[in-house]
């Protein structure tokens, strides 16, 4: 026992010896917005098909559980809504790649809501990165969901963070060269997932619908969901293409 309890202590240092690691390479310091992040063990929302994925996504795949309040959430879904509710549900994406969703692009947020996002961006992106000014909404349907696609690279860059509203989901990440290899990624409502690097441009990712939405054996139950996204520029070679 106590062998097992100084193996969990050593790793829970090393996961936050590395997390303020990358912190720092973004160009963070000790300010709020850190304290409120809490480093998370990769077991707790990854579950791969062996063990070399794994290492990939709990590396290249990033998630943060109640990275924001109740409040913040409740902030950002208050200016979404009016946007949104214009809208109708759509069920033929440009590149099928979505069922059941509404999107758009917002640019200006209130004050409350652009501090949410800046912090966002101080998370996700290090320091001088070129962002995508507009922020991505996307509103699924609780009997919605998003089939597997790898974003085009001429549309946004290494990085893609996003914001979970109003339900949790599973989202399912596959090596686009052996579909056998692939792992399921837990995004708990009002958490923050960043994607970059392997796990943006060598595996495919959807978010599997109702019926299909498991992690570990458990049903994680499906509602509407939001998702709010930050991206950067891409890569000037991958934009003139």
């Amino acid at each position: 026992m106590a062998l097992l309890m100084i193996r969990s202590v050593s790793c829970a240092l090393t996961q936050n010896f590395s997390r303020k690691c990358w912190l720092r390479s973004c160009g963070y310091s000790k300010t709020a917005a850190i304290i409120q992040i809490q480093t998370q063990d990769p077991q707790s929302y990854i579950e791969a098909s062996d063990d070399e994925t794994f290492k990939i996504l709990a590396n290249d795949m990033l998630v943060y559980d109640n990275f924001l309040t109740k409040e913040e959430e409740k902030s950002l879904i208050t200016e979404i809504e009016p946007v949104v509710k214009r809208m109708r549900y759509e069920y033929e994406h440009w590149d099928d790649a979505i069922h059941g969703y509404r999107e758009t692009e917002r640019k200006k947020w209130n004050n409350e809501n652009q501090l949410i996002l800046k912090r966002v961006r101080e998370c996700s992106f290090p320091v001088g990165t070129p962002q995508i000014d507009f922020t991505h909404i996307l509103d699924l349907k609780k009997d919605g969901y998003i089939k597997p696609h790898v974003d085009a690279v001429r549309f946004c860059g290494r990085i893609i963070a996003g914001l979970c509203l109003l339900s949790p989901c599973v989202m399912r990440l596959v090596m686009v060269d052996d579909k056998t290899r692939y792992g399921d990624i837990l995004l708990n409502q009002r958490a923050l997932y960043v994607m970059k690097d392997r796990a943006r441009y060598e595996f495919s990712h959807e978010v599997l619908e109702e019926s299909k939405s498991i992690f570990k054996g458990n049903v994680v139950p499906r509602d509407r969901r939001i998702s709010v996204m930050c991206r950067n520029e891409p890569d000037k070679d991958n934009r003139e293409t």
